[in-house]
């Protein structure tokens, strides 16, 4: 099983539409992308694409985050999901990169739980540059 973190809390998987590889890809489903992903080569294969799901293989592995940056700027409006191993110190710069959840393991919901993903769930006013304009 896996839960949802948002800005609100964690929450069930309320995703119902099929999750497929890019090249299987059809129109209202989701997709998965690998974190090797150049974000570039997908220009103009997003149309019909309502949710992206990008994989984080390490909390080390900031690449997911360059994606969702990349993909945002592109000009993607969908639903975008972090999924893998993302920690709760991660949420905000997450958010900040465009991504609206993320997908966590139950295990890590047990070692990380909710209070701490919710202590970063004000990403918007806990920034670096919200300080300097304080």
């Amino acid at each position: 099983m896996s839960i949802l973190v948002t800005d609100r809390g964690f929450a069930p998987d309320d995703w119902t539409t099929p999750i497929t590889a890019l090249e299987d890809a059809r129109p209202g489903h989701g997709i998965d992308l690998p974190s090797s992903t150049d974000p570039v080569e997908l220009s103009g294969q997003l149309s019909g694409v309502t949710m992206i799901r990008v994989d984080f293989p390490s909390f080390a592995d900031g690449r997911g985050f360059t994606i969702a940056r990349q993909l945002r700027l592109m000009g993607y409006e969908g639903r975008l999901r972090a999924r893998g191993h993302v920690i709760a110190d991660q949420y905000a710069m997450a958010r900040r990169a465009g991504f609206d959840e993320v997908e966590i393991s139950d295990e890590l919901a047990i070692r990380q739980p909710e209070d701490q993903w919710l202590f970063r769930a004000d990403w918007r006013n806990h920034d670096y540059q919200a300080r300097l304009r304080g």
